[in-house]
């Protein structure tokens, strides 16, 4: 349908999951789009350009929006989707699973968001899409540090919002509900069967559904959208 025609997103976290999702919906748009993960060069993703980026990496940020600006020459789409999660009761968790959570939570959305800043600024503006969370707003037993991050991540984006009006770069976080995804099926079955019991629509939302925000989001059909949370959650935070 191409309404990201001419754009360039650069989608983090985009190996599998959400941000593949994420990464083939840009793309589908028109968008020129480069996904990001840990992981090696992934040949599956055919004509969606591929970078291997830790998000908590000061210098792999550098390294991987200088390509994109030589290949590309502008980047006007962020998308900080990558995340993981630690389900230690906060008396349990280690010091090294806390910063582990930080640093890819929390810390890869604020370096992107300082790599790319700049660059927006220079070239008249942007749109960078935050993935959060319903735990960013709401809280279950354990899961703490997700639970912070998430938190960090919503605000961040409202920060950012209000610094960056006057440069036209739209910040906006995305609260995605219970998702199915590898890294929920990884989860115990208990957990999940509770989290869907809670959900008012019965069932797990899937990857498409929140990738259809983020091109929302994204595109200019959401120019006047800037320090927004868009909820995807079947009806989760209603109650």
């Amino acid at each position: 349908m191409n309404r990201l025609d001419g754009k360039v997103a650069v989608v983090t976290g985009a190996g599998r999951g959400i941000g593949r999702a994420i990464a083939n919906a840009l793309h589908a748009e028109g968008a020129t789009t480069i996904a990001t993960s840990r992981a090696s060069a992934d040949p599956s993703f055919g004509a969606i350009e591929y970078e291997t980026l830790d998000v908590a990496d000061e210098q792999g940020w550098a390294r991987v929006i200088e390509r994109v600006l030589e290949r590309h020459g502008h980047v006007d789409v962020l998308v900080n989707n990558a995340g993981i999660i630690a389900y230690d009761p906060l008396h349990e968790l280690s010091m090294a699973d806390w910063q582990a959570v930080v640093a890819t939570n929390q810390t890869g959305v604020w370096l992107g968001m300082r790599e790319v800043v700049p660059h927006m600024i220079t070239q008249g503006g942007g749109s960078i899409v935050n993935i959060s969370s319903i735990w960013g707003s709401a809280a279950v037993g354990g899961a703490h540090a997700y639970h912070a991050t998430k938190g960090a991540v919503r605000n961040m984006s409202k920060n950012a919002a209000i610094t960056y009006a006057p440069q036209n770069i739209r910040v906006n976080s995305l609260h995605p509900g219970f998702i199915g995804t590898p890294l929920t099926d990884a989860q115990a079955p208990e957990v999940n069967a509770y989290v869907v019991s809670q959900t008012p629509m019965g069932r797990a939302g899937t990857p498409e559904e929140i990738a259809a925000g983020v091109v929302f989001l994204a595109s200019d059909e959401a120019s006047f959208v800037t320090g927004s949370e868009l909820v995807i959650d079947g009806g989760y935070l209603a109650q």
